[in-house]
């Protein structure tokens, strides 16, 4: 094997032949949710729910609580969210893209706030700060909530949140040893750049991409 290979795979032999191939078809589901977002499409949801539903079983046999806790949300909120994008304001409208008000910004602010609290109180249940990524991962928990509220919602700003939680999760997941979701992340960040820039040009359109 080459020095490159080993040092981006080689945690991988400890795993179980299934653990690694439910980790390629949760990226390779969560890879085509961020795409059908970028492009406004609905199968955001179908296909993340896919995804976070392996990616809660991955995470509980590997003890990862506060990642755990982030899958379960995303799939709570990919079942809300469908529900919203779906749902007419009006006889021939469904909801619109806004930008985000400040009292929404707050809801936001509040479910990373109440997220935060909630892993600190399962990770000291659990005694799970053995570790300084413990810390971040509270941090990036509290930054995805609020991304997926807004995302759910339609707000062009999920982008932003996205993107931070994106930025901080790359060089975690390596470190914790899971290159192929490290990856994935590293292809979120361009998928949210992407993905902002092309909600601005929608703005306030209600079209959904079925």
């Amino acid at each position: 094997m080459s020095p490159i290979f080993d040092f981006l795979f080689s945690q991988y032999a400890e795993y179980e032949t299934h653990q690694i191939v439910l980790e390629a078809v949760a990226v390779l589901f969560g890879l085509a949710s961020a795409l059908f977002s970028w492009r406004n499409s609905i199968w955001v949801y179908p296909t993340g729910i896919i995804s976070t539903s392996i990616f809660v079983y991955l995470l509980w046999q590997w003890e990862l609580l506060g990642d755990l806790i982030i899958q379960g949300y995303y799939f709570i909120m990919s079942i809300y969210g469908w529900y919203i994008w779906t749902r007419k304001v009006s006889p021939d409208k469904f909801t619109p893209i806004t930008k985000a008000s400040k009292k929404e910004h707050g809801i936001a602010v509040l479910i990373g706030v109440a997220s935060l609290i909630g892993v600190f109180i399962v990770y000291t249940v659990f005694d799970k700060w053995t570790s300084w990524t413990a810390y971040v991962d509270t941090l990036t928990t509290a930054i995805f909530f609020g991304g997926m509220w807004m995302l759910a919602k339609r707000k062009v700003e999920n982008w932003l949140y996205l993107l931070a939680g994106n930025i901080i999760s790359v060089p975690l997941y390596f470190i914790k040893g899971y290159t192929l979701s490290s990856l994935l992340y590293l292809i979120f960040i361009a998928i949210s750049i992407m993905g902002y820039v092309a909600w601005k040009k929608h703005l306030y359109s209600d079209k959904v991409i079925a």
